[in-house]
């Protein structure tokens, strides 16, 4: 009874479906030399069987970065130090007394005792004084395909990139199931390969053979960017990581229809879903269907829009908490403003500027004492509004028709008051309570842009201001004609303010642009070198070999990362990440192409 209950038993297990099972391969087929098939991919082996013992570069970067199914794997066996160092004085000392005892005979074979003589002093030397251990290590590459031809053309290209590094290799034939079981994490380092592939290396040698080194970008709460060209990696930037990132600014360069645009609205479109707030200064018209898709609010100023700024008004965030000198701050800005009308303006215009600018606001009742910025209403003490402000109709009547300085003023000033550009000339009516923002100034034309981009870049900078916790953006679009030859060292020096001082107050600027010549055209590229500098993350679009030189002068690029820039396609860039320097393949989803394109 026993027994039948037993086979019984011994039944069951046999259809028993184990866990095993559940990994198993359907079939492996050993019966080619060059791989090993197992359910329909095949594998093939390279074991790496010498190289310089000390090498200065890691040995595996470029093929762990490599856009190639490949498994590596590295066993290291750390050897017994009193045996080691005893056997190589056994060694030397041997060798030594043969070399000097047939050192005029045979001498090939001298020399090649000589070398190891030399070599094994070497290691004795680095073992006993600067306390090195040696090791056995063993170095193995599995390529994986499904196809013969391309299988043969991944081992091709594996082999020159581990031969361009001094090694050298031999393919596992007749051993793939062994190489196979060493790449898998069984911890099965066979002796059918060990004694081909095994080579010593010194503590300090080991270093060069470190794994972990894929350029691939993963910030834990980042957004999506696209992926690693070399390794097709997901690559995610969490650009307000403080602790990993200097600051949260980026650049943005590329020629037209590069990618520049597409990639900035993926930005803005992603940043929306995370709750940041985002302003945008739009010269060209690109981001109002986007703004609108996204309920944001579309700001528009020209000469068929009613919004209207005025360019005087002092608002109660522009300067920072536990400061003052609200005027004084006011009267910088300002200047900056009136050079781009009036052009580039000597001490002695600006000091004229400035007393008739002191002028307009003590009409007003303002000095530079902060608390004439504040009226009472309703019985509480509130700070003043637009309306209480001066506006450049007051500053146009109070200069002198006979004064010749102040009479050019007045006549380059005429535009913005009587004439074409009479919509500057007006009280601010627009109250900014959305997440995102763009502002419009297509309709102001090319001569007119740079004054719409200062006026909304001033407004945006102050209300970046109001909170330090709440995470923000701005996005300055065509930044060349804010800091380049167009404009001014004032207006540059307001731009640079706030990539340099933006981080404290939870946010991030952007700089995009097309033309990488003008950005640096302005006081021998002074702010546009300081802007690049004070962003830690750089996008490089394709670019123009003109751009790429001058480029190359400011980011350090080097010779490799020029013909990369240059030979770009669409949708491609080259990111400066941190420390990292990654090929990136920018990636969206389809309702974020519909909602983009």
């Amino acid at each position: 009874m026993k027994k039948k209950q037993q086979k019984e038993n011994i039944e069951l297990e046999k259809g028993k479906f184990r866990d095993i099972d559940y990994i198993s391969p359907s079939y492996i087929d050993k019966r080619n030399p060059k791989y090993i098939e197992i359910d329909g991919l095949k594998h093939s082996g390279i074991l790496i069987i010498n190289f310089n013992r000390e090498q200065n570069e890691l040995i595996l970067k470029n093929l762990i970065d490599i856009n190639i199914n490949i498994n590596i794997s590295v066993f290291y066996e750390k050897k017994d130090s009193f045996k080691v160092i005893r056997e190589l004085t056994y060694y030397i000392g041997n060798s030594g007394a043969e070399i000097k005892e047939n050192g005029k005979k045979n001498r090939e074979d001298i020399e090649l005792i000589s070398f190891t003589h030399n070599d094994a002093q070497y290691i004795r030397k680095e073992m006993q004084i600067n306390n090195e251990e040696l090791y056995n290590i063993y170095i193995y590459i599995e390529v994986i395909s499904e196809e013969d031809k391309q299988l043969e053309y991944y081992l091709n290209k594996v082999e020159g990139i581990i031969q361009s590094q001094g090694m050298q290799t031999r393919r596992a034939y007749f051993r793939q199931e062994q190489c196979f079981l060493s790449c898998t994490p069984l911890m099965k380092n066979s002796e059918d390969i060990k004694e081909v592939s095994r080579r010593n290396i010194l503590t300090s040698g080991l270093l060069a053979t470190y794994p972990f080194v894929s350029s691939s970008i993963f910030d834990k709460n980042g957004i999506f960017i696209g992926t690693n060209m070399n390794n097709n990696s997901p690559v995610f930037i969490d650009k307000y990581d403080r602790e990993k990132y200097k600051n949260s600014n980026m650049c943005i360069f590329g020629t037209s229809g590069a990618g520049k645009s597409f990639y900035t609205k993926l930005l803005i479109i992603r940043n929306r879903i995370l709750g940041i707030e985002q302003y945008v200064i739009d010269p060209e018209r690109e981001y109002e269907k986007l703004c609108n898709e996204m309920k944001g609010v579309l700001l528009k100023i020209g000469p068929a829009s009613k919004t209207y700024i005025n360019i005087f008004d002092i608002r109660q965030e522009s300067i920072e908490e536990n400061e003052s000198g609200y005027l004084a701050t006011k009267i910088s800005k300002l200047i900056g403003f009136f050079n781009l009308i009036f052009g580039e303006i000597n001490e002695e215009e600006k000091g004229i500027l400035e007393n008739k600018i002191i002028e307009c606001y003590a009409r007003k009742g303002i000095n530079f004492r902060d608390d004439t910025l504040y009226k009472k209403k309703e019985g509480r003490k509130v700070f003043k509004s637009s309306i209480d402000m001066p506006k450049l109709e007051d500053l146009y009547n109070i200069l002198d028709d006979k004064d010749k300085t102040q009479k050019t003023f007045k006549i380059k000033l005429f535009p913005f008051i009587k004439g074409s550009l009479k919509f500057f000339n007006n009280y601010t009516n627009i109250k900014i309570n959305n997440k995102l923002i763009v502002a419009d100034i297509y309709e102001l034309g090319e001569e007119n842009i740079k004054y719409g981009m200062y006026t909304f870049t001033e407004l945006f900078w102050d209300k970046i201001k109001l909170n330090r916790i709440k995470r923000k953006a701005i996005y300055l679009d065509e930044i060349w004609r804010l800091i380049g030859v167009t404009s001014n060292k004032y207006v540059a020096s307001f731009i640079y303010k706030i990539f340099k001082t933006i981080r404290k107050y939870g946010g991030s600027a952007t700089a995009i642009t097309q033309d990488v010549s003008d950005l640096f055209s302005l006081e021998k590229g002074t702010y546009g070198k300081s802007i690049l500098n004070n962003s830690s993350i750089k996008t490089f679009f394709s670019l123009e070999e003109e751009n790429i030189k001058i480029l190359s002068e400011n980011a350090n690029l080097s010779e490799m990362e020029k013909i990369e820039i240059k030979g770009l396609k669409k949708g491609e860039t080259l990111m400066f990440i941190g420390d990292n320097h990654v090929l990136v393949k920018i990636e969206a989803d389809e309702f974020e192409k519909e909602l983009i394109e």
